[in-house]
């Protein structure tokens, strides 16, 4: 199995240290799953690895790195709202179905030190898991990440080093040190193993409920969740398995919103945004890395992008936190979203919205 650059099309070897191509493009995994059916679900596993027939992985490293993640309940918020409770993961939040998978990758070809820039959940994903596999980690976050996010990458035994500046600065800091040192850059934007978790989130859905709701409502900063559950759909889709995509609500926060903008212009690139202080700090990202893919899914299936109103994120969190469920700030951003969306597109019944982070997470 090998990498291959979006960009020119150049080929590398898995085992590659190289976050990137030469030219500058990011890796694509050269990997064609095989048809999709729900009988070849391991039963026996009770975590994301149940669905490894479609995932890429070779070896079987994942086996003493998992920590059960996944194969989270869906419960009904009301008569149009489903919510899928990613935030009984193991660290708290959605990135522990990335962070297994590419923890699982960098023990097979033998990384033993990785580094990693994040606004909080990833970071602590990825430390939580490296350190399960025996591997010494950095995290970089930009000033202002939830302290309780920080203290718990502290915790897991990574050094977690606070850029001052924005989160675009931080990932430009974490970045210098990978060119300077040589050392495995374990991003959950660089790295496409990492999307060969998240895409699970749809395979567990459709197990689970036996369909795919009509809507799914997907938070979009580097576009992690957005792109693994796109790969995921297309691949249920060319299996036959289902008979067309389903509407697929993108979330933008209010105050960096460099995707929503260049899809209303019709662009194919993030728009130059200038992001200001938000709440939705896991989706404030200026420069996605993979934003023309993320730009060209939505051309292609036709997605809208809808604002997170800043004024409205901690009252959504209130009325998720009265029916039960407790959320981080940019986990109730989504609900925001998808409130602001029957507002401008009218009813939006039968919709499954991620709960992708803990509310004790995101108090401060």
């Amino acid at each position: 199995m090998n990498f291959v650059c979006g960009k020119c099309g150049k080929t590398a070897p898995v085992s590659t240290r190289e976050p990137k191509c030469p030219c500058g493009g990011l890796w694509k995994l050269d990997f064609t799953p095989p048809k999709f059916s729900l009988d070849d679900i391991c039963r026996d596993e009770w975590s994301i690895f149940r669905y490894r027939k479609w995932m890429a992985l070779e070896g079987e490293s994942w086996r003493d790195i998992s920590l059960g993640e996944g194969m989270t309940p869906i419960v009904r918020l009301d008569k149009d709202v489903l919510l899928k409770m990613d935030y009984y993961m193991p660290t708290l939040s959605f990135k522990d179905r990335g962070a297994a998978v590419l923890m699982a990758h960098c023990k097979s070809i033998g990384v033993d030190y990785v580094v990693q820039d994040s606004s909080g959940n990833a970071g602590n994903s990825v430390a939580a898991y490296a350190a399960r596999a025996g591997i010494r980690c950095e995290i970089f976050v930009p000033e202002g990440t939830s302290p309780k996010k920080i203290d718990m990458i502290r915790a897991h035994g990574a050094k977690c080093t606070v850029v001052p500046g924005s989160r675009d600065h931080c990932a430009d800091v974490c970045r210098e040190k990978v060119e300077r040192d040589g050392v495995y850059y374990a991003n959950h934007v660089y790295s496409p193993f990492f999307y060969e978790g998240t895409k699970t989130y749809i395979y567990e859905a459709l197990e689970q409920l036996g369909r795919l709701p009509e809507r799914i409502l997907i938070p979009v900063g580097n576009g992690t969740l957005f792109l693994g559950a796109l790969q995921a759909l297309e691949h249920l889709l060319e299996s036959g398995y289902i008979p067309q995509m389903p509407e697929i609500i993108a979330v933008q926060g209010e105050n960096c919103d460099p995707l929503l903008q260049a899809a209303l212009r019709g662009e194919d690139v993030p728009a130059d945004v200038t992001p200001r202080p938000t709440l939705a700090e896991g989706i404030a990202i200026g420069k996605p890395m993979r934003g023309r893919e993320i730009l060209a899914y939505a051309r292609k299936y036709g997605i809208r992008f809808v604002h997170a109103p800043e004024e409205e994120i901690l009252p959504a969190r209130a009325a998720l936190a009265k029916k039960g469920i407790y959320c981080e700030h940019t986990t109730a951003a989504n609900y925001a979203a998808y409130l602001q969306y029957c507002k401008e597109y009218g009813p939006s019944p039968d919709c499954l919205i991620t709960m992708c982070g803990a509310g004790l997470k995101s108090d401060h």
